[in-house]
């Protein structure tokens, strides 16, 4: 299989899709103002192609922070798409759709990915999403795009998952996820008075989690927002350390990016050796895959502004090119198998 990227920093989709032949699944990255209009043009270019999109910024070597950028496998790949709609309220009313893309393309884990974009309550997406993928062991990776507005097949959907099942027809997939947080062990908390509905965590260990969180940083509260970049939450789930991002203050609570729920279990995360966590990824994966036909990544939109504060963003890019063909999108939310997560990054990689 091999993989396309094409974009246009002024938003022309006919200038992001040149050179572009006979795709057998394409990932649209559009901006706000233009979105609905691609999605359409793209359907119209390429009839009957399974497709998915969403609102967000996309990457190769250089980041399309605008405009449009479009992302194409072809040359021995199968794939479905389509939608499961009500997400914030029954995803897994429309289950049968999946079911049945799961059945067509019958793939396993050794040459499956299913790829998602989601508008939002991704927790309960990805559980009735793997719900069927763990029968066949197939992984999933995706992300949160902007605005509340996904795409599949021509079509736009507010409140609602756009996948794909992409089969490699020529060698393995597999997928990865790459923390660059670790745990400060000596700050364990229990969450109470949360809102769920909200993403509010009021208290940790009864007391104020905007005060706990400005004592422990020694930072004030207009400073949290950026702090969060170094020092998020992090949700302990069995050996698993979720990442908890912080998105705003509310009285004595903090907003976050995901849920967080009465009696979980937190911990304060500390930001590790980043460039070193990214070249250990890298490393890792040219182990498992010594020929590399391509890799789609989604990077979370904090990372992003971290690394970039850092003046690392571009450098990170190229050290990422060095796998080949090295393209993805950044979310407001990182998907991995059944896990939401918040300030990391998640790829698959093609053989």
């Amino acid at each position: 299989m091999k993989q396309f990227f094409g974009i246009s920093q002024s938003g022309d989709l006919k200038e992001a899709v040149k050179g572009l032949s006979n795709p057998q699944f394409i990932m649209l990255l559009s901006n706000t103002e233009q979105f609905e209009s691609h999605v359409k043009k793209l359907e119209e270019l390429y009839p009957k192609v399974p497709s998915i999109g969403c609102i967000g910024m996309c990457y190769d070597t250089r980041v399309v922070e605008k405009g449009v950028g479009v992302i194409a496998f072809f040359g021995g790949v199968s794939a479905a798409a389509d939608v499961l709609e009500c997400v914030s309220t029954m995803p897994v009313k429309y289950i049968e759709r999946f079911e049945r893309d799961v059945a067509a393309v019958n793939g396993s884990q050794q040459d499956t990915i299913c790829i998602d974009f989601c508008s939002g309550n991704d927790a309960c997406v990805l559980s009735t999403i793997y719900s069927v993928l763990k029968r066949r062991n197939i992984s999933l990776v995706g992300g949160t795009g902007d605005a509340g507005k996904v795409s599949a097949n021509g079509k736009v959907y507010k409140d609602a998952v756009a996948y794909a099942l992409v089969r490699n027809q020529s060698g393995r997939v597999k997928a990865y996820k790459e923390n660059i947080y670790r745990p400060m062990k000596q700050h364990r908390f229990i969450a109470s008075r949360t809102d769920k509905a909200n993403y509010m965590l009021g208290e940790l260990n009864g007391r104020s989690a905007k005060q706990v969180y400005q004592e422990i940083l020694h930072v004030t509260e207009k400073e949290i927002l950026t702090q969060t970049f170094k020092n998020p939450l992090g949700k302990l789930n069995g050996d698993e350390i979720c990442i908890v991002s912080i998105k705003d203050v509310s009285g004595y609570a903090l907003v976050c990016y995901r849920q967080v729920n009465d009696s979980d279990v937190l911990t304060l995360l500390e930001l590790g050796d980043y460039k070193a966590i990214v070249k250990e990824t890298i490393q890792t994966i040219q182990k498992d895959f010594p020929r590399i036909s391509a890799v789609f990544s989604v990077n979370c939109l904090f990372r992003y502004l971290m690394f970039s504060e850092n003046h690392y963003m571009q450098e990170y890019l190229q050290e990422m090119a060095a796998l080949g063909n090295h393209v993805g999108f950044i979310g407001y939310g990182e998907h991995y198998n059944n896990r939401f997560v918040n300030q990391s990054m998640s790829c698959v990689v093609f053989e």
